[in-house]
């Protein structure tokens, strides 16, 4: 590691207390995360710049199979437009998806010199609650994020921009918004990847972190 990555890591882990914030979509087959199946996973991970503004790094997403017993809703099928069993759709199963996913996580959260990592997520608490129980099913034990704290970017944007719905909040901060390709976990996350830079960025440039 260079001593450029060594002091941009340690940047990164000194603007939000040691915790690496890392955007999350999902999207699912309904509302109740016990029951209903997840069918998208998104996450974007994020670096800071030289200059101390926030960044989208990489990204992370999958199709995901419906786990075994799970409830799909037609309401919300018709919602996101997501076929679970069409025959052209490439999907793994769950456990599979959230182990490579928490694997990629843990190594930046090692990387930025972070002691874990948070959601960021709009509407923070329904993925939040879905990541979970993906982890109970599974009996996934290194779950990388924080169990009950997150960053919600509909909150932050209602403060930032007097707008929480995703779309309204990205068109506030001058971010393009495609609502034909919303409702997909990448497109969703990447958006409120953006979203969440931009409105730190803005609180650095009106003073509120200078380092």
């Amino acid at each position: 590691m260079t001593d450029s990555e060594f002091s941009l890591g340690g940047l990164m882990a000194d603007r939000f207390r040691s915790f690496l914030p890392v955007v999350i979509d999902v999207e699912t087959g309904g509302f109740n995360s016990h029951t209903d199946a997840i069918l998208e996973v998104a996450a974007v991970l994020l670096e800071m710049n030289n200059d101390g503004y926030l960044e989208i790094e990489q990204s992370f997403f999958h199709h995901v199979k419906p786990f075994e017993g799970a409830n799909l809703e037609e309401s919300a099928l018709k919602f996101t437009g997501i076929n679970p069993f069409h025959p052209l759709r490439v999907a793994r199963g769950e456990k599979e998806v959230f182990q490579a996913m928490f694997k990629l996580i843990r190594d930046s959260v090692k990387n930025k010199e972070c002691k874990r990592a948070i959601v960021v997520a709009h509407n923070a608490h329904f993925d939040h609650s879905f990541i979970r129980a993906a982890c109970e099913r599974h009996n996934l034990k290194r779950n990388p994020f924080h169990p009950f704290s997150s960053f919600d970017t509909a909150s932050l944007s209602g403060l930032a921009y007097g707008q929480t719905v995703l779309s309204r909040a990205c068109a506030a901060a001058d971010i393009d918004f495609d609502e034909n390709a919303a409702h997909s976990a990448r497109y969703d996350a990447e958006k409120t990847a953006e979203l969440f830079c931009a409105i730190v960025n803005r609180w650095k440039e009106l003073g509120g972190w200078t380092r």
